[in-house]
């Protein structure tokens, strides 16, 4: 039976079999009976590739990170992640390298850099702290659909998350993107993406992608 450590955009952790293409973690979630207890601990939300070097991490040990997997980089980015500045250095340089062109002189990232990119984005993606996170606690804003990269994940009338393209939108499921519908010229829009990840997907970061995205 699989765990439930499967990510969606909202950074919610669901129990299906698809796995994705990225691992990460955000913290022991788990009790001394390895049972899943809280959303996260810390601030400290990564994205890794799933094979990284001779590592291997327990699913589900107690005191230790647990181990979370995401479809692909725009789920990790929507949940609140961010590139792991190890097993992922040139995507994490990449990315950090993207918010510090976005923000200039005046807003740049103080040293450290991963803990200014960390607070940031713990800024951006809840409203209350660690614990049981409802959906109502997961921080969303608005813009104009025309201001936005490809690969922000935003939010349709039904709440429902959908990446987007250059002319298109595909709906999120844990298997990969679907359900393609046009992508409006303009029009106000909820969007998911923390505030900082889509200033990098602005600035030129360039993600890892679910096949299903690039057909």
């Amino acid at each position: 039976m699989p765990r439930r450590n499967r990510v969606d955009p909202w950074g919610d952790l669901h129990a299906v079999a698809e796995r994705g293409l990225l691992t990460g973690n955000r913290g022991c979630l788990v009790d001394d009976d390895r049972r899943v207890v809280r959303h996260h601990l810390g601030n400290l939300w990564i994205a890794c590739v799933t094979e990284f070097g001779s590592r291997r991490f327990p699913l589900d040990a107690p005191h230790r990170c647990t181990p979370l997997f995401f479809l692909d980089d725009a789920v990790a980015l929507a949940a609140g992640h961010r590139p792991c500045g190890e097993c992922r250095r040139a995507d994490y340089l990449a990315y950090k390298g993207a918010v510090a062109e976005g923000l200039g002189d005046v807003g740049g990232l103080d040293r450290p850099w991963a803990g200014s990119l960390n607070r940031r984005l713990a800024a951006e993606r809840l409203h209350r702290g660690r614990g049981l996170v409802r959906a109502m606690d997961r921080r969303t804003w608005t813009a104009d659909i025309a201001d936005l990269p490809r690969s922000t994940v935003l939010l349709d009338d039904n709440r429902r998350a959908y990446l987007l393209r250059e002319d298109r939108m595909l709906g999120f499921t844990f298997g990969g993107w679907n359900d393609p519908k046009s992508r409006p010229s303009s029009g106000s829009i909820k969007v998911l993406t923390p505030p900082t990840s889509v200033l990098a997907l602005t600035c030129g970061y360039s993600p890892l992608l679910h096949e299903s995205a690039l057909a």
